[in-house]
């Protein structure tokens, strides 16, 4: 079967795709992928198809209204005005790309914003799942992670928090996708319940990337709706780290890694200083990743047990950590809890609240610290707790162990048929 995959987000949003096509392709399925031109060799690196689809996720961030969206925080009305305000002039050309990417495809797998391929699918009438890294479908067992991703409201009103953040979104997006629906593809306009309550109508098959030992199935969730396990793309043969990374792990224990991965916040340089400062406070060495903040060793005074990296495997790096401090972007939280050492979130938006809430649930981490209430002293704190803790190491160790045992692309791929 020829499959597209259409993913529209950072690294971390593409990376699990390209090992579900990757086990797709394992079975004999024809794959090909379409996001941002920027991950064109990391996809064909990897022997996947790749087709081009507008916009580039980190001039995104790192814009004016990229810099507002982040610090919305977890006001989600002003989250989804503000992503939709980003993705507002890009839509039609993503919609354009994305029906080319899908001419000859006889099934698509769409990711959480690549907002056009359901649509796509029922233009060409073949089969459409969508997958998500976070949970998003209504259930009674906790809210909605944009309403209240920290405080059970119980089973009523976790379930109307879902209806809400639903609306909330469909009704910014609403006039652009029916626009295109009617006037491009000759489809009758989606109505004003929004097109998640349609997709739960028609029970179309839906794909969460992420452990059951992080969130289990809620109990109101139908057969339809599959938690698959994370999908982990391992590194290629022959990665070997820089020297300077290899000398640094071999001179002393485990360092605690620090990384906010695509986040670009203006306060980069303040955040780096605040990291180093906080790890002075708990005598750690620590790993500083670049990732898109555009961090340069140079411009920061660095002890010599702090070593700043750009990019390294996270498959291979994490295990080799005493902790690991990120903002809980999905990609990020499933490679470090996959490692088993504990965690300390620092989260900016969107489902990193949630995630960082439920590590600490776990007991693997702490309770989160929001990206604008963070300091030395409280981020020093999380991060001697988390390497001193044995009950909390235990936990994570575990909670690993069960992560490392699960095969979630093999079980995705079983539900694609």
């Amino acid at each position: 079967m020829r499959i597209t995959i259409l993913v529209v987000g950072s690294r971390g949003d593409v990376q699990p795709f390209v090992a579900l096509g990757l086990g797709l392709q394992a079975v004999g399925h024809q794959v090909r992928l379409a996001t941002h031109s920027t991950f064109a060799a990391f996809a064909r690196s990897y022997g996947l198809e790749f087709f081009p689809i507008e916009g580039n996720p980190r001039d995104m961030l790192s814009g004016e209204k990229g810099q507002e969206w982040l610090e919305s925080g977890r006001n989600p009305l002003r989250f989804a005005r503000d992503g939709i305000s980003i993705l507002a002039p890009l839509l039609a050309r993503l919609f354009a790309d994305s029906w080319a990417a899908c001419q000859d495809a006889e099934a698509i797998i769409s990711a959480t914003f690549a907002l056009a391929g359901p649509h796509i699918a029922e233009k060409l009438g073949i089969p459409s799942y969508v997958a998500y890294l976070q949970p998003i479908s209504r259930t009674r067992a906790f809210p909605s992670m944009s309403i209240s991703p920290g405080r059970n409201l119980g089973g009523p009103l976790n379930a109307l928090t879902y209806r809400a953040s639903e609306q909330l979104f469909w009704q910014i997006v609403r006039q652009p996708v029916n626009r295109w629906r009617q006037e491009s593809l000759n489809l009758p306009p989606i109505p004003f319940s929004g097109l998640f309550s349609q997709m739960a109508q028609q029970r179309r098959p839906i794909l969460y990337a992420y452990s059951p030992s992080v969130l289990p199935k809620p109990a109101d969730w139908g057969d339809w709706i599959h938690v698959t396990g994370y999908w982990f793309l391992e590194r290629q043969n022959g990665w070997q780290p820089p020297d300077d990374l290899a000398g640094f792990l071999d001179d002393g224990p485990p360092p605690v890694y620090v990384g906010f991965g695509s986040m670009t916040p203006r306060d980069a340089r303040e955040l780096a200083e605040t990291a180093v400062t906080a790890l002075q406070k708990t005598g750690q060495r620590g790993i500083l990743s670049t990732g898109w903040g555009g961090l340069e060793q140079e411009t920061l005074n660095l002890p010599d047990d702090v070593l700043v990296v750009d990019q390294a495997p996270h498959d291979w790096l994490f295990p080799r950590m005493a902790a690991v401090v990120h903002h809980g972007g999905a990609g990020t939280m499933a490679a470090g809890l996959r490692a088993g050492v504990p965690t300390v979130t620092v989260p900016f938006f969107f489902d990193q609240p949630f995630w960082g809430q439920q590590v600490a649930r776990l007991g693997a981490g702490p309770p989160p610290i929001p990206h604008k209430q963070i300091t030395a002293v409280n981020l020093a704190a999380a991060i001697h707790r988390v390497v001193t803790d044995e009950r909390m190491r235990a936990r994570a160790a575990e909670l690993g162990r069960r992560i490392r045992a699960e095969d979630g692309v093999a079980t995705a791929v079983q539900r694609i048929k």
